[in-house]
């Protein structure tokens, strides 16, 4: 299934995606798409439902209506940095021995096609397409990657905004970089695990103002997703609805010579196979 959520900020109703801009709507059923839901087996349980609707024509169109994060705000996001050989190359890193991994700030999640909003004193922005796992079972000390299976709800889009100048050039972690308001749209929709047959091998493709800046495969992760929800469970313990950022191939605007920064009125496309399109514009401090 293609679980969504749509409306305005602060007022997404979940639903699911049947068609290409066809929906069936369930916020009669459900409450949202948050961590009780898919911890409660939710996911399972609409299956039904959805199926149901859909033969009975209880369907309706998407429209211009706003999609917005198809998670609710995670308990915490964690990502991985320099999970490409390509893009630690064009940073001037070694290949890392073990994954990196950092934070952003859970209310940096946005929706996919909102607006990237740049924050105030920014001016080294960065664009970083991004697959994403969504948790949806507790998991803490996996005995092996094999086992992360069990615990992931699904796949989604991401795009790890970063601000340079804050990551890079003002000390401490690269957390200031990442986590501004807007610095994480995710969507359009959750993919449920069952229905991508390979995560191993979905291009990815990021275009800034109709100039193709990335294109990859997520073939070329140092660490793969299984891994990487292992790897993460020896140190914490990841709660259903967490999202994980699992890094970026080459491309992005601080490897490039010079480097290329967004600024207000770039607008960015991004896209992985089968999990959806996004579009954004960046915007000005508000």
């Amino acid at each position: 299934m293609k679980l969504l959520r749509i409306g305005e900020a602060g007022e997404e109703r979940p639903a699911a995606l049947v068609a290409p801009g066809t929906i069936v709507r369930l916020d009669d059923v459900m409450n949202d798409l948050d961590g009780e839901f898919l911890a409660s087996g939710g996911v399972e349980r609409i299956r039904a439902i959805v199926a149901s609707r859909q033969a009975s024509g209880d369907v309706h169109p998407l429209g211009s209506t706003r999609i917005g994060a198809p998670i609710v705000r995670p308990h915490q996001i964690i990502c991985v940095g320099l999970n490409y050989r390509d893009h630690a190359a064009e940073s001037g890193l070694a290949v890392p021995d073990e994954p990196i991994l950092f934070t952003k700030s859970p209310n940096s999640i946005c929706g996919p096609d909102d607006d990237i909003v740049m924050p105030r004193g920014g001016e080294k922005l960065d664009w970083e397409i991004e697959l994403g796992v969504v948790i949806g079972r507790r998991a803490h000390n996996l005995d092996s990657p094999a086992e992360a299976a069990a615990v992931i709800a699904g796949w989604t889009l991401v795009h790890d905004v970063s601000e340079r100048a804050f990551q890079l050039e003002r000390g401490g972690q690269w957390l200031k970089g990442k986590s501004s308001p807007t610095f994480n749209p995710v969507g359009p929709w959750l993919v449920t695990a069952d229905e991508v047959s390979d995560v191993n091998s979905l291009r990815m493709v990021l275009d800034v103002d109709g100039i193709r800046r990335q294109d990859g495969t997520t073939a070329d992760m140092i660490f793969d997703p299984f891994t990487i929800v292992w790897y993460i469970s020896q140190f914490m313990a990841l709660e259903p609805g967490d999202l994980i950022n699992t890094g970026t191939p080459a491309g992005v605007g601080m490897g490039f010579r010079p480097p290329v920064w967004l600024t207000p009125g770039s607008v960015v496309d991004l896209e992985i196979e089968g999990l959806g399109h996004q579009r954004q514009t960046v915007v000005g401090s508000r």
